[in-house]
C-alpha cells in the first residue's frame, strides 16, 4: 500500500488519523489499552530515533509559535569561504527567538551514557557534535547561541541533566 501521502491546508487535519493507521495496519499498535507499552518493540532505533526528533520539532512549532522551530543546515565557518568537500551540518531542532538561538540534538538511545571503568559519561561523539554547530553557528562570537543534548528518559538509574559552559558556549 502506497503511504507517501502528501498533506496541505486542505487535508493536514487528517493527518494524524492516517499516521495513526499506519501504525495499526503495519502492527506497530501493540494495544488499545492503558500501559507502559504502546508501540512495538521491534521498531529499529534508527527510525524511533527520526521520529523522536520529528516529534520534538513539530511540538515547538506548534505549542511554542512565539519561537522559529526548525531543522536547519549550520554553514561551516571556514576562514576563507572554501567548503568544498565539507559534511553538510544538520541541526535536529533550532529555535529562534530575537536575537537567541537554540540548537537541539536531539538523542534515542537505549542507554544514555557510556560506562567505563564503573563510570557513567556522555558519548563524546554528541559533545563534538552540538559544540561544533554551536560554535559554526555563531561566527560573530556573540554567545547568543546556545546547544542542547536532548536525551528520551529511560529506566537507567544514571540520566544526564547537566549544564556545561565550554569556550563560552552553554
Amino acid at each position: 500500500m502506497y503511504w507517501k501521502l502528501q498533506f496541505n491546508k486542505n487535508n493536514q487535519t487528517h493527518q494524524m488519523l492516517i499516521s495513526i493507521c499506519y501504525l495499526i495496519l503495519k502492527g506497530l499498535l501493540q494495544t488499545t489499552s492503558d500501559g507502559r507499552t504502546k508501540l512495538m518493540d521491534f521498531l529499529d532505533e534508527q527510525c524511533m530515533c527520526r521520529l523522536y526528533e520529528k516529534f520534538i520539532l513539530e511540538y515547538f512549532k506548534k505549542e511554542h509559535p512565539e519561537v522559529k522551530a526548525s531543522a536547519s543546515q549550520i554553514p561551516w565557518d571556514t576562514d576563507d569561504g572554501y567548503r568544498e568537500m565539507l559534511p553538510v551540518m544538520q541541526s535536529d531542532i533550532t529555535l529562534k527567538q530575537r536575537d537567541r538561538t537554540l540548537v537541539i540534538d536531539a538523542k534515542y538511545y537505549a542507554h544514555t551514557t557510556q560506562k567505563q571503568y564503573d563510570v557513567n559519561t556522555l558519548h563524546s561523539g554528541n559533545l563534538y557534535q552540538i559544540l561544533t554547530c554551536v560554535k559554526n553557528l555563531d561566527t560573530e562570537n556573540t554567545g547568543n547561541v546556545s546547544g542542547m543534548l536532548l536525551y528520551a528518559k529511560t529506566d537507567e538509574l544514571v540520566l544526564p541533566n547537566n549544564n556545561y559552559i565550554m569556550g563560552g558556549f552553554e
